[in-house]
Formats: structure tokens, sequence, C-alpha cells
């Protein structure tokens, strides 16, 4: 947890896949302090035409190289998520090309009662985490 789902359309190497996977993990680990196996990803390759993502009337250009990613976890700060906003920007800029613009993040939060990690059971809520 958290549990990140990656949109991007197809196309995308399987290496490059893997960079903005592993990129993304290390960027989560970094702003939310989450342990190093926590890591809970999807992507979705989306053919043309059926992924639209315009810029809220901001001007951000958008390219192919555009990546949407929704996290869905339990609450964090303000601060955390801006922290997290900035590094992963900068982190998928430089390592996979990325451009800035090209990013859109939205955070779905949960409780600590919505998440079973196995066994039929809430860990956090069981203190088992």
């Amino acid at each position: 947890m958290p549990l990140m789902k990656f949109h991007v359309h197809a196309g995308w190497s399987q290496e490059s896949l893997n960079a903005l996977l592993d990129i993304a993990h290390r960027s989560m680990v970094r702003s939310f302090q989450v342990p190093e196996r926590d890591r809970y990803q999807i992507v979705n390759q989306h053919p043309p035409g059926t992924m639209i993502a315009l810029d809220t009337g901001l001007d951000i250009p958008r390219t192919e190289r555009f990546v949407l990613v929704e996290v869905v976890s339990r609450p964090r700060t303000v601060e955390q998520k801006q922290t997290f906003y900035a590094d992963l920007s900068q982190d998928l800029h430089e390592g996979c090309g990325v451009p800035p613009s090209d990013l859109m993040v939205s955070f779905v939060e949960n409780s600590d009662a919505d998440w079973s990690f196995g066994h039929g059971r809430a860990q956090f809520l069981t203190k088992e985490l």
C-alpha cells in the first residue's frame, strides 16, 4: 500500500515501463517512507483514441508520453503529496524522458478498513501491519 495505477498510451517498450515503475516506486518510498517491499502497481496501456487528457485550461501541452498516475492510499499530508508530485515529475523526466507537462497525478484516499492484503483479514485493523 499505496496502490499505484498508471495510464499510458500504448506503445511503451517493456524496458521503458520497467523504468517508469521502478522510478515511481523509488519516489513513493522517498516521499512517504513506505517499506521497500510495499509495492503495488498496475499499468494500463490505452490504444489510440481511448485516453483523452486535456489540460483543464492551464495551457499545459500533452504528448504521447503522457502518464496519468492514480494513487490509492491511506491519508497523506499535503506536504507529503507535494513532495511526491515534485519528486516524481523530476525523476520521470530524468529517468524516462517524460516531460513534466506530461505527468498528472490523482490521489484516492481510503481508510485502514479498506485494505486486505490476503488471508481474508484487514491487516491494518488486526495490527499485523
